[in-house]
């Protein structure tokens, strides 16, 4: 479990590094600040289900699971402008990598819980 885990958490980094790389280097907005408000408010779904997902809470990861389809979108768009284009597919990548990883993991999860729940029936018996 510990894997998948440290999976989701290199591919939101790279999520959240992508972003940053296309906003402040690439098509950088006129104003630094407005640059920096608008990166917070990208980044600001991955940032309030981290905590959960941090603690491996099935809760959390379903959650981020849910919330990288917003990054899919945002890199489809992304895919349309020539100049930015190859940031589109990375950002797909990642967001189709983070949506798999954390479906699994919930379903391992789940699974992982289910199994305990029915050992603790039959020692209980």
């Amino acid at each position: 479990m510990q894997g998948w885990l440290f999976l989701t958490f290199i591919v939101v980094g790279s999520l959240v590094g992508i972003t940053g790389m296309r906003l402040f280097f690439f098509d950088p907005l006129p104003t630094t600040a407005l640059n920096v408000t608008w990166f917070v408010l990208q980044i600001l779904p991955l940032l309030l289900t981290l905590p959960s997902a941090m603690r491996g809470n099935l809760k959390g990861m379903f959650f981020l699971c849910l919330v990288s389809t917003l990054y899919l979108v945002q890199g489809v768009l992304i895919i349309f402008d020539p100049a930015l284009f190859y940031w589109g597919v990375a950002e797909v990548f990642f967001a189709l990598a983070l949506c798999g990883i954390t479906a699994l993991y919930v379903r391992k999860l789940r699974e992982y819980n289910a199994a305990n729940e029915a050992d603790g029936d039959t020692e209980q018996d």
